[in-house]
């Protein structure tokens, strides 16, 4: 994936990415270019979408991120707060206001432990409040996103849906009170149904908890809770275009989304949707 710089002077931003590149050595002494340049900020309590085809380096960049892996060069800075890069190492504190949710739910879970202590673990490894405090804040945690602390408390992930998985998963990054959570692809692998009610989920957790949120998919149907969507491609053509400062209304989807003469990608996702009146029938 590959953007020239744009990012915005004047915004109060939780998080700006400046050049970023993370390449992945293979045999030969050949490298994969799997993110070059990328430069992006995040203003606070605002939801930036990245929709792109497989492939194109946006799970990359939101993994890199959360240096996992460390970006080849540039920097991510956090609250400014430098997070990669030459100047300041990564800062032990910020690390807990950035947390991710993962695509698939059920490999994101310790198979082996029991569900509420793997939500429970960031507060044991951080050392937060006393024991009580901590169990207390793990039950209502689970209690907002829709899980029974009573269940949890002795079961493990095979015993829940996917659903309700990644529900779990939710909570698990909600516990640490984080400033910005990177979402990737958190719904791609639920029913249609399902994606709806985690979809709504995330954006009434977004309202209680003033969060910022990136949302990483390669559906424009399920960004929709975006005000903002940044299209990345592999294409050379769609590589050379600047960023968008804003987003430009589409007829032919809910949310706003880039024009999408100026960026070619865009076109077969949107031609791939539903018309609305399909779109709005209810599931039989």
């Amino acid at each position: 994936m590959t953007h020239a710089p744009h990012l915005r002077p004047e915004i109060d931003a939780v998080l700006r990415v400046r050049d970023l590149v993370v390449d992945f050595p293979m045999k030969r002494g050949q490298r994969v270019h799997a993110v070059s340049g990328v430069s992006f900020d995040v203003a606070r309590g605002e939801t930036l979408g990245i929709v792109g085809e497989s492939g194109c380096g946006k799970s990359t960049t939101g993994r890199a991120i959360m240096q996992m892996p460390r970006p080849t060069s540039g920097s991510v800075e956090f609250d400014v707060e430098m997070t990669c890069g030459n100047e300041r190492e990564r800062n032990s504190g910020g690390s807990t206001r950035v947390q991710m949710i993962f695509q698939d739910p059920i490999s994101s879970l310790n198979p082996r432990r029991r569900v509420r202590d793997s939500v429970l673990d960031p507060l044991d490894i951080w050392q937060r409040g006393t024991d009580e405090e901590r169990s207390g804040w793990v039950d209502a945690i689970l209690e907002e996103v829709g899980i029974d602390p009573a269940r949890a408390h002795d079961s493990r992930p095979h015993q829940f849906s996917g659903g309700q998985c990644q529900r779990i998963a939710i909570a698990r990054a909600l516990v640490l009170d984080p400033t910005l959570i990177i979402c990737d692809e958190p719904v791609s692998a639920l029913d249609v149904s399902v994606q709806a009610q985690v979809l709504n989920l995330l954006e009434d957790l977004k309202a209680a908890h003033g969060l910022t949120m990136i949302f990483i998919a390669h559906d424009l149907a399920v960004v929709k809770l975006c005000p903002i969507v940044w299209p990345s491609c592999t294409s050379d053509d769609c590589a050379r275009l600047p960023i968008p400062t804003g987003c430009t209304p589409d007829p032919r989807t809910p949310t706003h989304v880039c024009c999408s003469t100026r960026f070619p990608c865009l076109i077969p996702p949107l031609a791939a949707q539903p018309p609305a009146s399909v779109a709005s029938r209810p599931h039989r």
